[in-house]
């Protein structure tokens, strides 16, 4: 009975083994990580700066981990600050390098009139997906995705996503203004409405979710028109920091602003010219020579008479519209600068 005994336990210790074996192979990091991390460095798109330095390999526990991990502390060359330095593989630092040069910043310009200087965000984390016991390894067990959770401004103002999705109407847009554009640049894009997990931050990543790499998720589907063109984006961006400069005007000057189009207008019609009978000479009126007396002796000829001070009466004219160009003007605070045809306020 009790070699039985022995027996059944050491089968059960086999076969448990193997059957750790057999989950170990399972969880083995994919082949393309490593060569979308080698072909990152070879083609220099990541090079080792003040902010952001190559760290050495992390392998495990289990398939977690990365050849080749950067400590970032900064984005967008150095422009884009972070609360907490964060640790990325390479090949998702130029999208989100991109994602904060072409869409954040000029976002963060074009509804709010000031700069983009921090991210709270979080990176690198050996986790199953939303921390769900049984699911597949998170995109972050492999330094392949970014949480945002909120932007930072210069002049003071932070913008969570947790307030922001159903804040202020300018946070409001600017949410969706960069959620929308960041399903341009990544593979996955979620948000609030996507599931009861992301409610209060953006997941983006790059995981292949088919064999070729070419299927995207962006949740949830939102009905917004984004603003923002990323290939006229530093154009944008260049408008806006001019604009910023230029003195405000007061408010009640609300008028069109410098380089807005001439407009047409009808002015009203002059007043009838008065009709004149006789002239008539007041204290006010003005005299010419042939209303004075001759002059004495000694003082020569008189003038000849000037003509009349009064013109011919003209019958009215029916009035024409003229065009006129308006008057060059600061820009108003409650006037928009026109870009790629959009009001921007």
């Amino acid at each position: 009975m009790r070699r039985g005994l022995v027996a059944f336990i050491a089968l059960s210790l086999v076969g448990l083994g193997l059957t750790g074996c057999g989950l170990f192979q399972f969880e083995q990091r994919e082949p393309w990580r490593a060569q979308a991390e080698e072909a990152c460095l070879s083609q220099r798109l990541v090079q080792p700066t003040a902010y952001m330095a190559l760290s050495s390999k992390i392998d495990g526990p289990g398939a977690c981990g990365m050849e080749y991990p950067f400590k970032v502390s900064a984005f967008s060359g150095g422009t884009v600050g972070l609360k907490s330095k964060v640790t990325l593989a390479c090949p998702i630092i130029p999208r989100i390098d991109q994602w904060l040069h072409e869409i954040v910043r000029p976002a963060a310009l074009m509804y709010f009139g000031t700069n983009l200087i921090d991210l709270k965000a979080g990176s690198y984390s050996c986790r199953p997906r939303n921390n769900q016991r049984g699911a597949k390894l998170s995109e972050h067990s492999f330094g392949n995705a970014l949480d945002v959770m909120g932007f930072a401004l210069a002049d003071g103002r932070e913008v969570s996503i947790v307030k922001g999705w159903k804040g202020s109407p300018a946070e409001q847009e600017f949410l969706r203004e960069v959620f929308v554009g960041a399903c341009r640049y990544f593979a996955t894009v979620l948000g609030p409405g996507a599931d009861p997990f992301h409610y209060d931050h953006f997941h983006i990543d790059l995981a292949r979710h088919d064999p070729r790499g070419q299927r995207r998720i962006c949740k949830p589907i939102i009905k917004f028109e984004p603003r923002i063109d990323p290939e006229r984006s530093q154009e944008i961006m260049q408008g806006l920091t001019a604009s910023a400069d230029l003195p405000a005007i007061d408010m009640e000057q609300d008028g069109a602003g410098e380089g807005m189009p001439a407009q047409t207008y009808a002015p009203p019609p002059p007043p009838l010219a008065p009709v004149i009978a006789a002239p008539v000479q007041s204290p006010m009126s003005p005299r010419y020579a042939a209303d004075l007396p001759a002059p004495e002796a000694g003082y020569g000829r008189v003038p000849p008479p000037r003509p009349p001070a009064y013109p011919p009466v003209q019958p009215p004219q029916p009035p024409a519209a003229r065009t006129y160009a308006p008057m060059p003007l600061q820009p108003s605070p409650r006037a928009p600068v026109v870009l790629n045809s959009h009001g921007i306020y």
